[in-house]
């Protein structure tokens, strides 16, 4: 790769943005006399700023939200003003002001109705559809909400509430990842203070990575992706860690059956920064122990963040995050894997409109393998390196702009085979090292076109160079995969030689442009319609041929014969609110097509494979559905109704190949559709000490594949195959319960604590998680086993905060 090249490349996109900003700052100067307020608003308990708080001038259409490290700017015509701050779960803050000059004012808001100096204090805000925002397909989950849900073995899980609003669902139980609109595991991008996640599970799925007590905001965009994420098709998970308490120290822990937490935080520098350190360790492996079992199981995770304050306008952020699963079966097997990553942020505000934020990150996800018996371990890793640097204006109550640049080094490490003793029959073995760079450029406003008319669009430039060091291999007339008709199978193609490709070479190049854009229109005060479109890139895959992802699945990078995914949604959407904003309801149809959508030929081999490349074909997927969620945001009852209707289809043709592809070149169910999706969450506060919830889900079973017949071979009945996932598992539904206990409740009482007595598939329905075919030893007869991960399953906590 021209690194000279590539740098002239990224400045003349840089200064087509930069042109353009000091364009639209000109035009400010022929308007009308205005001036700006702008600050940070954060909660007066903690310290923690919070993002999406809204900050309106009474009376008028002006505001804005706060952006993700609270920061908000207002511009309007000289006046006096009634300044309005308001924020889900927290008191309105209302303060007059004489905007007549440049000012800053900084807010700290409260959960108690209290009288702050100069300001008054109003009603809590309820939870309510957006309805002005013209943001498309976007789930915010309150911590505090979260934690009041049942959960499986007591541990609180924000994937698993996420699986409960429409949208979202899981490959059954017992299973890692999450699955959006019909999209597969690896399409979702993750993110923990902007570090990319490459495994969400801990012990395969029964637990999630995020530490909820660390954790500080959740959004999930199902659709209409921010130009400012790159890189999946599906989904984007953006989740920020705690900044810590700057006002006084604090903890917040619990203990369960299964698993304990503790996290730590507080002040340092005299205050003009804060710590939070949180940790988990399951001791599964220790009761297990000391019941005799040889099997082990456990997981433990480490979140750790700190801030300084440098001035006004700059703030450094540290933060990171570590992981591991380990587990055992007897003295035969073993295996770990687990994620790492760091942030190292700076915070700058150039004036009271422009905010920037640049981003130093690292990511990495490994895992392991033993075999005892065989002597040999197995090694793997993806590696990556970003750099990104983000940007936002705010040129007037009615224009805002978010632009910037960020670039991806990665390094796929797909295997390294080692003998673990002398005697071992295993050679040492280490597959072919890849290397890629991901780059993008963006820019995306936010445009108030009338009263009743917003919208929000944006471009994103993407590339992808495919770095040399290694050696490709070259396949007869260009096949890696090629179609024996005489036996009616694919089979890998014949290779002919090497290319030798040094570390400076580019193996194949791509770039995409990815338009996005959605509009709402407010029909008046308690409805909107939006409607929204965007186009994603992405230029990683995971390739695996279970169900559901695994710790041992495989990532490769786009190149010669692995194309980019490129997916186009549309969506069109409808929202209210009513009662006097007591209930409101969403309503959201969608439709989604991708191209390039790999999947693994019959008989594949992925794992320990250096040659990907012979072991897929490439074909297209869509999905499209409705979504309906219907919720009741205030009382001593509150909860929701999510349904969601849908369907996910692939179609591999045999291409290049030759034949007819996968499934006969037809459309096939993806693993994860769901023809029905109902989850009914609800929670009621009884008095200051006891409160309950409840979660009821229906899911339509998950598509599988059934033998259709049979025949024998020498005297062994063997098995033919239906077409592909054209069968279903039984009906998916459970029942959950918890009780929430508070004992000795004194609100002015700094240590709280409570119980949660869990109750995990209340009537003990045994859901299938898979269904096995084979023939009887004893009697030769065929027989179906079906498989449950659980019954009833119990839990008790003890949570504590002080």
């Amino acid at each position: 790769m021209n690194q000279k090249k590539m740098i002239k490349y990224w400045q003349k996109r840089l200064n087509t943005i930069v042109g353009l900003l000091l364009l639209l700052i000109g035009m400010q100067g022929f308007a009308q006399e205005n001036y700006t307020v702008s600050g940070k608003i954060s909660d007066i308990d903690n310290g923690e700023t919070l993002f999406g708080a809204s900050v309106f001038l009474e009376g008028t259409s002006i505001g804005v939200v706060t952006n993700e490290y609270g920061f908000y700017s207002l511009t309007a015509p000289q006046g006096e003003y009634r300044l309005l701050i308001t924020y889900i779960g927290y008191s309105d803050i209302k303060q007059d002001i004489n905007l007549n000059k440049n000012q800053q004012f900084n807010f700290e808001i409260s959960e108690a109705s209290t009288q702050l100096e100069e300001v008054e204090v109003t009603a809590d805000e309820p939870e309510r559809a957006i309805l002005r925002k013209p943001e498309m397909s976007v789930l915010k989950m309150n911590i505090e909400t979260v934690k009041q849900m049942p959960v499986v073995l007591g541990e609180v899980d924000i994937l698993k509430s996420l699986q409960m609003l429409p949208g979202v669902t899981n490959n059954g139980e017992g299973t890692g990842g999450f699955h959006v609109r019909g999209g597969a595991g690896d399409q979702n991008l993750v993110l923990l203070d902007e570090a990319i996640i490459y495994n969400t599970s801990h012990m395969f799925g029964f637990f999630s990575v995020f530490n909820a007590d660390a954790i500080k905001d959740v959004k999930l965009y199902k659709g209409g992706i921010p130009a400012r994420y790159g890189g999946r098709v599906s989904s984007v998970l953006d989740v920020r860690q705690k900044d810590g308490n700057s006002k006084r120290f604090g903890a917040t822990g619990g203990i369960g059956i299964i698993s304990s937490r503790l996290a730590l935080e507080g002040p340092l520098f005299k205050e003009k920064g804060s710590f939070i350190v949180a940790g988990r360790r399951s001791y599964a492996d220790v009761l297990l122990k000391a019941s005799g079992n040889d099997n082990s199981v456990s997981f433990y995770d480490l979140n750790l963040k700190t801030n300084y304050k440098i001035n006004t306008n700059n703030r450094l952020y540290l933060s990171g995050y570590f992981g591991r699963d380990a587990f055992e079966l007897g003295e035969n097997f073993s295996s770990s894997y687990g994620n790492s990553t760091g942030n190292l942020r700076w915070n700058h505000i150039f004036n009271d409109r422009l905010f920037s934020n640049l981003s130093a990150v690292y990511s990495k996800y490994d895992y392991d393998l033993g075999i005892t018996t065989a002597q040999f371990d197995w090694v793997s890793s993806i590696t990556n390196y970003n750099l990104k640097y983000d940007l936002k204006y705010y040129f007037s109550d009615k224009f805002k702009l978010d632009f910037g640049a960020s670039g991806i080094y990665y390094d796929f490490d797909p295997g390294e085979i080692r003998p673990t003793s002398e005697t071992s029959s295993v050679n040492q073995y280490t597959l072919d090292a890849k290397k890629a760079l991901e780059s993008g450029v963006y820019v995306n406003a936010e445009h108030k076109l009338t009263d009743n008319l917003t919208a929000q669009y944006g471009l994103r430039y993407s590339a992808f160079t495919r770095l040399g060091g290694q050696a490709m291999v070259e396949y007869e007339n260009d096949k890696p995969v090629v179609y024996n008709s005489e036996l009616g199978i694919y089979e890998r193609g014949t290779p002919i030689g090497e290319t030798d490709y040094d570390t400076g070479d580019a193996i194949e190049k791509f770039g995409n442009l990815e338009p996005r854009a959605s509009l709402a229109y407010t029909l008046n005060e308690n409805s909107s319609v939006k409607a929204g479109f965007s186009r994603v890139a992405q230029y990683i895959h995971l390739l695996s041929n279970t169900a559901s992802a695994t710790p041992l699945d495989v990532w490769a990078p786009s190149g010669q014969y692995i194309k980019p995914q490129l997916s186009n949604q549309y969506a069109l959407g409808y929202f209210r609110n009513f009662k006097d904003k007591v209930y409101s309801i969403e309503a959201e149809v969608y439709f989604k097509n991708t191209d390039n959508r790999i999947d693994y030929i019959d008989g594949s081999d992925l794992i320990g494979q250096n040659t990907i490349e012979t072991e897929i074909l490439s074909g297209e997927s869509r999905a499209y559905g409705l979504e309906l969620l219907f919720r009741k945001n205030e009382g001593d009852f509150t909860g929701w109704v999510a349904y969601t209707l849908s369907k996910s289809e692939q179609r591999t043709p045999g291409g290049t190949a030759g034949g007819l592809g996968i499934n006969n070149g037809k459309w096939y169910n993806t693993p994860y559709d769901r023809t029905h999706d109902v989850s009914i969450s609800g929670s009621y506060k009884l008095n200051d000490k006891w409160s309950f919830g409840t979660n009821l889900v229906f899911q339509t079973g998950r598509p599988v594949t059934y033998p259709n017949g049979q025949y024998e071979y020498e005297g062994i009945s063997v098995a033919s195959y239906a077409d592909r996932n054209s069968d279903r598992l039984p009906a998916y539904h459970r029942l959950d319960l918890s009780f929430n206990y508070k004992p000795n409740h004194k609100p002015d009482s700094r240590f709280k604590g409570e119980w949660v007595l869990g109750v995990y598939n209340a009537y003990n329905r045994k859901n299938a998680a898979s269904i096995s075919f084979g023939q009887n030893i004893e009697t030769g007869a065929n027989e179906a086993t079906r498989t449950a991960i659980f019954g009833i399953v119990p839990s008790l906590t003890y949570n504590f905060k002080f």
